[in-house]
Parts: structure tokens; C-alpha cells; sequence
């Protein structure tokens, strides 16, 4: 039996069970869990439910007959009351329990928050405008030519931008510590990769000289044993290389692109950075219409809602970490951050991404926004070009997670246009 009621943004369920069903959720509790107890005079398992309780307690299976119980009802209810959407896992009180009448729960959760979509033929955003200019060229350039540059070796005094080779043993209080020390290690001169003051002394050294650098160890670097301490760190420069460019000429383009001049390099060079500029507009441009659409709902998120997506965010920062090989503690050390403080940062983030996706859903439902068998096929042929593979033998190596990534591109992109061709 349910008695159900809505307090503010909360659902109240309260929840009776028959004396019937309990003994037959207790019954199924010792079956379930039978063999997980020792009793004298007994095979593992195959002791009786009477005598497990008379030595571990007659409320031996109350705690899992309880959950799972409560869990069914709860399932029950939810299956016959579809209009009703919790935003987050009930809190459980029993309220009563009886040999002869059963128990009485309670299931107190937040409801997903209603809301009304605005007009969107009203919704008013300004696109801005894609736009390269020729330093943007320039510095493209600039930067393939760098990839493609030579280094010289020089018998010189060491210069900002030059690259150094050097052997270095790092010491603290006198004594060598874990990951001080290397052996013909290429720096870039200027480039902060060393703690600050480092490069700058290996300036105006000459191949072959040996120098004591001394350097202080800012306060939020990762290793504990090392923030804010002096060192000293004893260098030899090997080697001193010079970076040269190659000139920017037809000769260069035409040896390392499919140009021929540079003009038809430089157009092709305006033309590809257009289209990621075009592209970027474009994504800015969808997110401040999702933005105004969401502002203009009036959608009150339940913090419950919002403290789960935080532990989301930051499950995925970390992971993003891990694959840099830094773990959370390391970074948030570096940072001076607690992680209270860390997740406290991302709760405007993860309001915004809940309200994104409720109003995305909403205009979706609205719509009946869906995708059909050919535009799945559609675009998930275009990846199976890129791998030189056919249509079919592409979705054979497809797994269901592949196949609900793909229908969410096709779904999203659908929206998107339809809420553009919508507003202003």
C-alpha cells in the first residue's frame, strides 16, 4: 500500500508491508545468504534459517530483507506512477515494525524539477562573426616552420631560446633527492619548463662548464618534501644548439606541402583556420542559445541534483589526471586547494550542465525529436570511411554503448538545428 504527497520539491512515499510479503522477503534473504555462515554441527549452507538466527540474532537477515524489500515497492510504485521523475536516491526511515502486521516505511526524494520552455521564436542571440586576420596566418606559419626546424650546434655562451644540454644532481640540505638527477637532459633556454631561476642562470654558461644553480622550491609544488625549500643544483653543460628556421619560401612549401608557392600555401592556411574558427563560433553560439533557453525557464535544480553531477566532474578530472600519471591529491596540493574547496568551484558548472540537459530533453520530448534507422546509418558510415571500412562490417565490430553514442550525435545535432532554424 502507498500513501504518496509532494512537499516543496520533494517526494514523500510512504510505503506498508504486508506481515506475507516480509516473511517471504526474510525467507528469501536466508537463501540468498545461507552459505555465508558458520554453524557447528552443519555443512556451510545447510544450516536451517531458525538455527543461523539463533546464533547470529533473529534479525540476522532484517537489513538485506529490509533493502531489497523496499527496493521492489519502491520500483513498483515508480513502474505505476510514470509521471513521477525522482532527481535523486530516497532517504529510508522505518517508521514501524511488527511480527504480526509487517512494517512501515518512509522514502523522502527530490523530484525533477518542473519547468515550462520558453517561446523560442523569442529567444534573442547574437552570433559572432568568424573572422581571421593575417596575423593569425603569420603565426601559423610561424609555427610550421618551427616544426620543421633545424638545431645547430654552436660553441657559444648559452642564450635565452637556445636549447642546453645538461647533466644536473639536485640537493636539499645537502643530501641528493628522488627525481633531482639526470644525464644529458635538453632544455629549452627561456622556456619555464625548471622552477623559476633555474634557466636563467644557465644563461651565459659555456660548453663544458660545471655551476652550482640555486633555486627555491615554490610552496604548492606536488612533492611534499620539497615546497619551499632551497636547492642547489650542481649543472654541466654539454652541448649549446642554436634553433634555425627555415626560410618561407616556394622551395620550402613546395618540399613540405602539397603547394607549390607560398600564396596558394598562405590561402590554404586563411581557408583552414576559417573553418575551425567557423566551427568554434558555431559550438559558442549553440551554448549561449542553451544558455538564454535555460535562463529563461526558471529551472530551480535541487541541490541533490547538483552534488551529484559535481562527483561526476570531478570522477572525470580525476580520471583525466590519472592519465598524465598525477593523482587528485597531487594536483589539488599544487593547486592549495582542499577538495571541499575544488568541488565547491564546479557547482555553477554543474547547475549549468543539469539545466542544459533538462532543457534539451524537454525540447526533444516536445518535438518528438528522433532518429531514424537511415540517419544512424548515415553517420556512422561517415566514421567507417575514415577507417576503409564498409557500412556493414563497421557495425558488426559496433557495441551497444557504440551504437547509443551514435544515435546521441544524430539526436543532438537534430535538436541543435531545431532550436536554431527556432529563435532569432
Amino acid at each position: 500500500m502507498y500513501i504518496f504527497e509532494k512537499k516543496d520539491k520533494q517526494g514523500v512515499l510512504k510505503i506498508k508491508v504486508s506481515k506475507d510479503v516480509w516473511d517471504k522477503a526474510v525467507e528469501h534473504s536466508y537463501e540468498k545468504n545461507k552459505d555465508k555462515y558458520n554453524v557447528q554441527g552443519f555443512r556451510k549452507g545447510k544450516a536451517p534459517r531458525k538455527v543461523i538466527e539463533q546464533n547470529y540474532g533473529d534479525m540476522v537477515f532484517f537489513d538485506d530483507a529490509f533493502d531489497e524489500v523496499i527496493s521492489s515497492e519502491y520500483s513498483k510504485f515508480l513502474s505505476e506512477n510514470t509521471s513521477i521523475v525522482p532527481a535523486s536516491h530516497p532517504h529510508v526511515e522505518m517508521n514501524s515494525f511488527s511480527i504480526d502486521s509487517g512494517i512501515e516505511a518512509t522514502l523522502v526524494f527530490d523530484l525533477m524539477p518542473e519547468f515550462e520552455l520558453p517561446d523560442l521564436s523569442k529567444i534573442k542571440v547574437v552570433k559572432d562573426k568568424a573572422e581571421v586576420t593575417e596575423e593569425d596566418v603569420l603565426k601559423e606559419l610561424e609555427n610550421e616552420r618551427l616544426a620543421h626546424a633545424r638545431y645547430v650546434e654552436e660553441d657559444k655562451d648559452a642564450e635565452n631560446g637556445d636549447f642546453a644540454t645538461i647533466d644536473f644532481t639536485g640537493f636539499v640540505n645537502g643530501e641528493k633527492f628522488d627525481g633531482g638527477e639526470a644525464k644529458d637532459y635538453r632544455l629549452e633556454l627561456g622556456s619555464h619548463t625548471f622552477i623559476e631561476g633555474f634557466e636563467d642562470q644557465v644563461v651565459g654558461m659555456k660548453k663544458g662548464e660545471e655551476k652550482d644553480i640555486n633555486v627555491v622550491f615554490p610552496e604548492n609544488y606536488p612533492a611534499e618534501n620539497l615546497k619551499g625549500k632551497p636547492a642547489v643544483f650542481k649543472v654541466v653543460l654539454k652541448k649549446v644548439e642554436k634553433k634555425v628556421l627555415p626560410e618561407l619560401d616556394d622551395k620550402y612549401v613546395s618540399d613540405t606541402t602539397e603547394f607549390e608557392t607560398v600564396d596558394e600555401y598562405k590561402k590554404a592556411v586563411k581557408d583552414n583556420l576559417l573553418k575551425i574558427v567557423e566551427d568554434r563560433v558555431e559550438r559558442d553560439y549553440e551554448v549561449k542559445l542553451l544558455d538564454e533557453i535555460a535562463d529563461k525557464s526558471n529551472i530551480d535544480v535541487p541541490q541533490s541534483m547538483i552534488d551529484h553531477e559535481v562527483d561526476h566532474i570531478v570522477e572525470d578530472f580525476e580520471h583525466r589526471l590519472s592519465h598524465q600519471g598525477m593523482t587528485l591529491q597531487n594536483y589539488l596540493d599544487y593547486i592549495g586547494k582542499t577538495l571541499e574547496e575544488f568541488k565547491n568551484e564546479r557547482k555553477i558548472d554543474a547547475e549549468k550542465n543539469i539545466k542544459t540537459r533538462l532543457v534539451l530533453q524537454k525540447i526533444i520530448s516536445q518535438n518528438k525529436i528522433s532518429v531514424t534507422a537511415e540517419e544512424l546509418d548515415e553517420n556512422i558510415s561517415q566514421y567507417a570511411s575514415r577507417y576503409q571500412m564498409s557500412l556493414e562490417d563497421f557495425k558488426k565490430a559496433m557495441s551497444p554503448d557504440d551504437y547509443a553514442y551514435f544515435e546521441n550525435n544524430v539526436v543532438m545535432t537534430k535538436v541543435l538545428n531545431f532550436i536554431k532554424s527556432s529563435v532569432k
